[in-house]
């Protein structure tokens, strides 16, 4: 059985270099090993909890799939869908939602900070708060558990969503499973190997500190402009530097070979000037994001071709969803109504068939008879003065039929039955 793993990918502004290091490059590898099935999705669902600007969300799904195709990701190899294509997610997330508990969101770190801000700012704690936010990690498990992968890679801040999935996988097997696990328990995968690329000033490449370095956006120009403006000292040519306290090192080594990297350092350690130490990063840089930005460009300029490979992926996607999803609405009682016809018609036939009746009365000795299944009374029982006696005799009844009773007073039959018509109702109680 190959490894599946799913990984979203969230469809919010434009990526940029620590993106492709951080995320694509590593996803996109890990997909090429043998026996890994990978399912990639981009969370468009997602992103309308943090942007309500339609264009941007547009704009910002064509060049997160221009990108991550001109990446290398192989729709034939990978099942690559849009989350708003595939019904499913959205139908499951409610099924989910009904199993899982309000304490458990209360305690999502996501809602948790927007209500500590709004405190802090003297608001109402759920001011500006929205359901999509606050059930966040609900949508998150439906993703998941939809395709019941092995393992999601994810980074270190979204271990709790992953552990939330687990609980609320683990509450549904147990509520409704019937002995059996209809969602696998997904495991956070995190890889520590994977580069945290710093941007222009030291700190974490990321837009909101506004040091990044694009990845296909503006083209050479522009990756070229934003390598100039990397902070280093101001040590002139000539003069030897500390290439273990540089992040232009950091990011040179991001790209290149260990020869490579060590070389850079020992010609910084010789007195490389800054200038062509970012010309070198800039053409090794361009050596790989060079080939990539012409695919980019051109996909960028036919979105139509995206738009079918993702409604190929989804249609992929659907296929292994669909039939999940019947066996989920099943275990919960959303049945064909057949089912509840062909129980109630067991149940009838059950209830129709000849019945031994152990009982006392006022002489305070216990008796038993048996009848047929329309009432018609076949034997009768002498008094026993202990009840376990009356059990005895109707078991040794159904044990040795007739014969059992033949010459023996404690038992009378009924006036006008035959000891065929004994043997008859035995053999219809016995084949129960």
């Amino acid at each position: 059985m190959s490894l599946r793993v799913l990984t979203g990918i969230t469809t919010s502004g434009t990526p940029h270099l620590g993106n492709y290091v951080g995320a694509i490059r590593p996803a996109i590898v890990a997909s090429q090993i043998p026996d890994t099935d990978c399912f990639f999705f981009m969370a468009d669902y997602h992103a309308l909890i943090k942007c309500d600007d339609p264009a941007r969300i547009e704009r910002s799904r064509l060049e997160i799939a221009a990108t991550w195709l001109a990446a290398g990701l192989d729709p034939e190899r990978v099942t690559f869908y849009r989350q708003s294509d595939v019904p499913e997610v959205t139908e499951l997330n409610w099924l989910l939602t009904c199993v899982t508990a309000k304490g458990q969101m209360n305690r999502a770190h996501a809602y948790k900070a927007s209500m500590d801000a709004n405190e802090a700012a003297g608001e109402d704690p759920d001011a500006g708060i929205t359901m999509g936010l606050f059930c966040y990690p609900i949508l998150m498990a439906a993703d998941i558990l939809l395709f019941n992968p092995h393992k999601v890679p994810v980074g270190r801040d979204q271990i709790q969503h992953i552990e939330m999935a687990r609980d609320v996988a683990a509450r549904f097997n147990h509520l409704f499973g019937q002995g059996s696990d209809l969602f696998v328990l997904p495991e956070a995968h995190i890889e520590e190997h994977v580069a945290t690329l710093p941007g222009l000033d030291g700190r974490k490449m990321s837009k909101s500190y506004d040091n990044t370095i694009p990845l296909f956006e503006g083209g050479q120009k522009a990756m070229k402009d934003a390598i100039a403006k990397i902070v280093t000292n101001s040590l002139l040519p000539g003069d030897a530097k500390d290439p273990d306290n540089s992040h232009l090192v950091t990011i040179f080594e991001a790209f290149a070979s260990k020869e490579q990297t060590q070389q850079f350092k020992d010609e910084l350690r010789a007195g490389l000037g800054w200038g062509d130490a970012k010309k070198r990063l800039l053409d090794l840089i361009e050596r790989d994001i060079a080939p990539m930005r012409e695919r980019y460009n051109t996909l960028m300029t036919h979105p139509e071709e995206i738009e079918a490979l993702l409604q190929a992926g989804a249609a992929k996607a659907r296929a292994t969803a669909a039939p999940l999803l019947k066996k989920v609405r099943e275990s919960l009682g959303l049945r064909a109504m057949q089912a509840i016809a062909t129980s109630t018609a067991k149940a009838e036939k059950k209830a129709a068939l000849p019945l031994f009746k152990q009982f006392r009365l006022e002489d305070g000795l216990f008796y038993f008879n048996f009848s047929t299944a329309d009432g018609r009374l076949l034997l009768q029982s002498t008094g026993f003065t202990q009840g376990k006696e009356a059990g005895q005799w109707i078991a040794k009844l159904k044990n040795e039929g007739v014969a059992a009773i033949e010459g023996n007073t404690s038992i009378s039959l009924s006036e006008g039955v035959m000891a065929t018509d004994i043997s008859a109702a035995l053999a219809v109680l016995l084949a129960e």
